[in-house]
C-alpha cells in the first residue's frame, strides 16, 4: 500500500486517523485496492440515487444500498413535491419564481442559517431541471 500513496504528502495518506496512529487505516486500505470506476452508495434516498446515477453516467459501476425493503428515503415524505424556483418547466408556464422569492419564503418557513438557505435556493433550479431531465 505504501507505493499506493508514495507521492502524497508524507508517508501516509492525509486522512486524519492514518495521520494519527502513523499507519494506514483500514478505510485507506480498501481505498487503495477499490477499483476508481465502481462505488458503493449506502441509501436509496433522493441523494443516493442522485449520486449512484452519476456514476453509472460516468461509466462507473455502482451498487446501492438501503436499509429498507424498498428505496426513496426520506424523500417519499416529501409529498408537496421537491421546491425549486427558476425551473425550466416554471419558466415554461410562465410562473414568475426565482431565488430570491424562495430565500425570502425558505426563510419565513423558519430556516436558520441564510446563507445555507441561499445557496440552497439559488441551486434550486439546476438541481430541480438535472432531477426532471434524470428521472423524469
Amino acid at each position: 500500500l505504501k507505493s499506493f500513496f508514495e507521492g502524497s504528502k508524507g508517508s501516509v495518506p492525509n486522512c486524519v486517523c492514518c495521520s494519527i496512529v502513523g499507519q494506514f487505516c483500514p478505510l485507506c486500505a480498501m481505498a487503495a485496492s477499490f477499483p476508481t470506476n465502481q462505488a458503493i452508495v449506502v441509501g436509496g434516498g433522493l441523494g443516493g440515487m442522485s449520486a449512484a446515477n452519476t456514476v453509472v453516467e460516468n461509466g462507473g459501476r455502482v451498487i446501492l444500498l438501503d436499509k429498507s425493503s424498498f428505496c426513496g428515503g426520506n424523500s417519499t415524505k416529501a409529498t408537496s413535491g421537491i421546491n425549486g424556483a427558476g425551473t425550466k418547466t416554471q419558466k415554461a408556464k410562465g410562473i414568475p419564481d426565482n431565488a430570491e422569492i424562495f430565500t425570502q419564503d425558505t426563510m419565513k418557513g423558519g430556516a436558520k442559517k441564510p446563507e445555507l438557505a441561499k445557496l440552497l435556493c439559488v441551486n434550486s433550479a439546476a438541481d430541480v431541471d438535472w432531477l426532471v431531465e434524470k428521472f423524469n
